[in-house]
């Protein structure tokens, strides 16, 4: 039995769209540690699994493919936004 864990994607922190906020991603977790390529010295393992992020429209849609698949599931829920609310003027105190 694999594992894998489903988080909410959050916002790109490069522009302030929100766009594709509201996904989840569905990433295996890692079978083997990874070790250096004795050549160029990058780091690598034979767990191809660690290449594949699955994005779905709900988390009950992410949890159902999970099940299907024989895979032990952690749940990342997304942390709430902080707004930092201040005037203009409080750039010049």
């Amino acid at each position: 039995m694999g594992k894998a864990r489903i988080y909410q994607r959050a916002k790109s922190s490069m522009s302030s769209g929100r766009a594709r906020t509201g996904q989840w991603v569905l990433e295996h977790e890692p079978a083997e540690r990874k070790v250096p390529d004795p050549l160029t010295g990058w780091a690598g393992s034979g767990d191809t699994n660690g290449q594949i992020s699955l994005t779905f429209p709900t988390l009950e849609a992410a949890q159902a493919y999970a099940a299907r698949n024989g895979l032990e599931t952690t749940i990342i829920p997304l942390q709430p936004r902080k707004l930092k609310l201040q005037a203009y003027s409080d750039n010049f105190q």
